[in-house]
C-alpha cells in the first residue's frame, strides 16, 4: 500500500481521500464535496470487501444518489481527546502488546476475525505493509505460549489523508474468544491511544454498531465521548443483516444462525417454525427440510437413537474397529471400586445426556467417583464408568462421510494476575464465552467447578497469584466454557479414517465424532461419543455451514461455484 501524498496546501486535506485497510476502504466523507462521488466510490466497492465511508455530510443526499445500493449505517461514533489522555500505569499480566511483525501474526488476527464474524484480510497484506506508518496494527500475544490473543487498527488521519486536524481512528477491535486473561481489549485500546498521542495526534474516533453493549461499556469507561458522524456503506452479502435485519433477530442461536445465513445466502427459503428451539425448514423448489440447528431430516431415529445412548454408540463404533475405553461392567459401588483399582482414575457420565451435563473427569478416588455417580443420575437412571486416558478432547465434524472440521477443545482454565479473585476471573471467562455464543457457553458456579478449584488449592474468593493457571472443569464441553483451537489441517490421517468409520457405523450423514488423544497430529485416540447435532458455529473459519448446506441441497453446489468464481473474476 501506498500512503496517500498529502495535499500542497497544509490546511486542506486531500481531496476524495481513501485508504485500504486490507478488510476494505476507510473513505473519508468529509474530503468528498460532490456526494455524486462519493456515492460512485462506494459503488466501487470490491467483492468480499467492506468499505466504510466515515464523517459522511449530508448523507441523506449521498443516498438519494444511490438509493438501491447504499445505506445508511447503524453506527454509534465516539471520540477520546487524545491531548486530555493520559497513558495509565497498570500493565497487563501475562500478555504483552506489541506491533504485527511477522506472517504468523497475521494469520493469527485473520482467526480471531473469522471467529467474531468479521471481514478476514489476506495474510500478505498486513505483511508487506507492517512499515506503513497510516496503518498501525496490534497484538496481544500470551507470554506464556505466544500466541495471539487480540488484535487492533489504527488508522493516522494525518498520513491518510493530510486532516489538518491530525485526527485518528481505531478499526477493528477483537479480541479471541478463547483468551483467558481479563482486560485484553482495554490494554489494546490504551496501547493504541498512547501510540497516536506520541505522534501528535488530537483524537481518536470509532465507529461501534449501535446493539454492541458490552464494547460502548468499554469505551465508556476509558473515557471515550459520543459525537455525531454518519457512515454509510454498500448493501452486499456481508452487510445484509444491517439492512434487512438478521438471524439474531429472530432469536435463533448461533447454530442455528449460521446455517440459515449460509442458505439465505444461497436463495434457499428460509422459514423459522421455532426460534427458541433452533428449528427452522429450508426450502428451494420442491425440496423442503426441516432442520434443527444441524440436525436434518435426513438423519434417521435409528441413528439418533445409538447417539443418544452412550453404551450403544459404543458397542456399534467399537464392532466396527474403533479404539473404544474399557467400562465397568457391574453397577455397584464395590464394582467400581474395584474397576478405579485397576486403572487409577475414572470417567463418570450418564448413559444419555449432551452438552457434559453430569460428566466427571479424572477421578481418583472411591468417594470421588460414588459423589460422580450422584451427579450423573440427576441427568440418566443408566450411569456409566469408563477407563480414563489422559490427553486432549478432539471433536471431528464429519459432513456426508468426510471431515470437514477438527478442533481441540480445551478445558475452561483461568490465569491469575494476583489482583482478580478466581470467582472475579471465572466470571470475566464466562462473559467472553457467552458474547461469543450468544450465551450458550458459560463456566458453571457449581460442585465441579468448585471441586476443581480446590484441588488446586484455591476457594471461589482467593486472588490468583500471577502466572498461576487453575484448569476450573476437567470437561471440554464448549457449553461449560471450553474453548476450541482449530487443528484441521494437521489431523492425523488414522484419526480422520477412525472418524468416518464412526459415521459409516451409525450411518449418520452429520455429525461430531469426540475423541481423546494424545495430540492431534498422532494417531492413537479413544473414542468417546458421536454427536447427532454438532455445533457448526464453533468451527470457523472452516466451510461447515456450507459443506452442510450441500448436503441438504446439492443442486446449489455447482451454481454457488459458479457465482462465486464469476464474482471473483470480477473482481
Amino acid at each position: 500500500m501506498t500512503e496517500p501524498q498529502p495535499g500542497t496546501d497544509d490546511d486542506r486535506p486531500t481531496p476524495n481521500a481513501s485508504i485500504d485497510c486490507g478488510w476494505g476502504r476507510l473513505i473519508f466523507g468529509d474530503t468528498f464535496d460532490d456526494p455524486k462521488a462519493l456515492a460512485k466510490t462506494l459503488s466501487a466497492e470490491r467483492h468480499s470487501r467492506r468499505d466504510i465511508a466515515f464523517y459522511v455530510r449530508d448523507p441523506q443526499v449521498v443516498l438519494a444518489e444511490a438509493p438501491q445500493e447504499l445505506f445508511l449505517d447503524p453506527s454509534i461514533s465516539y471520540r477520546l481527546d487524545l491531548e486530555q489522555f493520559e497513558p495509565p500505569n497498570s500493565k497487563l499480566v501475562g500478555v504483552s502488546i506489541r506491533r504485527l511483525t511477522t506472517e504468523r501474526d497475521a494469520e493469527a488476527i485473520n482467526t480471531i476475525y473469522a471467529a467474531h464474524g468479521m471481514v478476514e484480510v489476506v495474510p500478505h497484506f498486513f505483511w508487506n505493509n507492517r512499515d506503513a506508518r497510516a496503518i498501525t496494527v496490534l497484538v496481544a500475544e500470551e507470554d506464556e505460549t505466544g500466541a495471539i490473543l487480540g488484535t487492533v487498527m489504527g488508522v493516522d488521519h494525518k498520513l491518510a489523508c493530510n486532516d489538518p486536524e491530525h485526527g485518528t481512528s481505531l478499526w477493528c477491535l477483537a479480541v479471541s474468544p478463547h483468551a483467558r486473561y481479563p482486560g485484553i481489549g482495554k490494554a489494546l485500546v490504551l496501547r493504541l491511544a498512547e501510540e497516536f498521542k506520541s505522534r501528535g495526534g488530537r483524537t481518536m474516533d470509532l465507529s461501534v454498531l449501535h446493539g454492541n453493549t458490552e464494547a460502548m461499556a468499554l469505551y465508556d469507561k476509558l473515557g471515550f465521548e459520543r459525537f455525531q458522524a454518519f457512515t454509510i456503506k454498500r448493501k452486499n452479502p456481508i452487510n445484509e443483516p444491517l439492512f434487512v435485519g438478521g438471524t439474531e433477530a429472530e432469536g435463533l442461536n448461533p447454530y442455528a444462525q449460521i446455517i440459515v445465513k449460509e442458505a439465505r445466502r444461497r436463495g434457499i427459503f428460509v422459514d423459522v417454525i421455532d426460534a427458541e428451539a433452533g428449528l427452522f425448514e429450508l426450502q428451494m423448489g420442491g425440496r423442503r427440510i426441516k432442520c434443527r440447528e444441524a440436525l436434518s431430516e435426513l438423519t434417521n431415529a435409528v441413528a439418533m437413537s445409538i447417539c443418544d445412548d452412550k453404551r450403544v454408540t459404543r458397542r456399534i463404533v467399537a464392532a466396527a474397529g474403533v479404539k473404544t475405553a474399557e467400562q465397568c461392567e457391574g453397577e455397584s459401588s464395590e464394582d467400581r471400586a474395584a474397576f478405579l483399582e485397576t486403572h487409577g482414575a475414572v470417567v463418570v457420565k450418564p448413559a444419555r445426556g449432551e452438552m457434559g451435563d453430569g460428566v466427571s473427569v479424572d477421578l481418583r478416588t472411591a468417594d470421588e467417583v460414588e459423589a460422580g455417580v450422584k451427579r450423573a443420575q440427576e441427568i440418566s437412571s443408566d450411569v456409566i464408568v469408563e477407563s480414563y486416558m489422559e490427553g486432549e478432547d478432539l471433536r471431528l465434524v464429519v459432513i456426508d462421510y468426510k471431515v470437514v472440521a477438527s478442533a481441540i477443545r480445551r478445558r475452561p482454565s483461568i490465569a491469575g494476575d494476583g489482583i482478580h479473585t478466581a470467582l472475579q476471573l471465572i466470571e470475566a471467562q464466562s462473559r467472553r464465552r457467552a458474547a461469543q455464543t450468544g450465551g450458550e457457553s458459560r463456566i458453571p458456579l457449581d460442585a465441579e467447578t468448585e471441586r476443581c478449584l480446590l484441588g488446586a488449592g484455591f476457594s471461589y474468593e482467593d486472588v490468583l497469584p500471577e502466572g498461576t493457571e487453575v484448569t476450573v472443569r476437567k470437561t471440554a464441553n464448549l457449553h461449560t466454557g471450553g474453548t476450541i483451537v482449530d487443528v484441521t489441517d494437521v489431523t492425523h490421517p488414522k484419526l480422520i479414517e477412525a472418524a468416518v468409520a464412526c459415521a459409516r457405523a451409525i450411518n449418520i450423514p452429520v455429525t461430531g465424532i469426540d475423541f481423546i488423544v494424545r495430540s492431534p497430529m498422532k494417531p492413537d485416540y479413544i473414542f468417546i461419543e458421536a454427536n447427532e447435532r454438532p455445533g457448526l458455529a464453533n468451527h470457523e473459519p472452516q466451510p461447515t455451514a456450507q459443506r452442510f448446506i450441500d448436503l441438504l441441497f446439492p443442486m446449489t453446489v455447482a451454481i454457488e461455484a459458479s457465482r462465486v468464481g464469476a464474482k471473483d473474476g470480477a473482481a
